[in-house]
């Protein structure tokens, strides 16, 4: 099977890439949040994308402290590792699609420091997601 074609399978709509834009670079961790993106996806949607994404191995769903309802959803390594290709959407993007001045900004940056770029969004996805305590 061709590698474009089995990562089509997983990241081949527009909603899965954008629930994995929303945890790399916005902060968001929530249904809640996912829910609130200015796309407006659909609760089945967004359920369905967070399912695949977690039985990929792209997302790990844990316990929201504190809130046995709530879930929290991170990036795993293997999600983390869609980071070069996401940011040269955004360059391509940038390049011939008319989008705020905010995200012209962070491809300028890109653009300036690509690897450093990556390592300062690493180091903040580790930050805001460290790895869970085993007690």
């Amino acid at each position: 099977m061709c590698p474009i074609s089995s990562t089509l399978d997983i990241l081949g709509d527009k909603w899965t890439l954008l629930i994995i834009r929303d945890l790399m670079f916005k902060g968001k961790k929530t249904y809640g949040e996912f829910s609130q993106s200015e796309e407006k996806i659909a609760t089945n949607i967004l359920a369905d994308r967070l399912l695949i994404l977690e039985k990929n191995g792209i997302v790990e769903k844990r316990a929201f402290p504190g809130n046995k309802v709530k879930n929290l959803y991170r990036l795993t390594p293997k999600g983390i590792d869609l980071m070069p290709a996401l940011l040269e959407i955004i360059l391509w993007g940038d390049k011939y699609f008319e989008i705020p001045e905010r995200t012209h900004g962070f491809a300028r940056d890109i653009r300036k420091n690509k690897n450093g770029a990556m390592k300062e969004i690493r180091k903040r996805l580790a930050a805001r997601d460290p790895e869970p305590t085993t007690e």
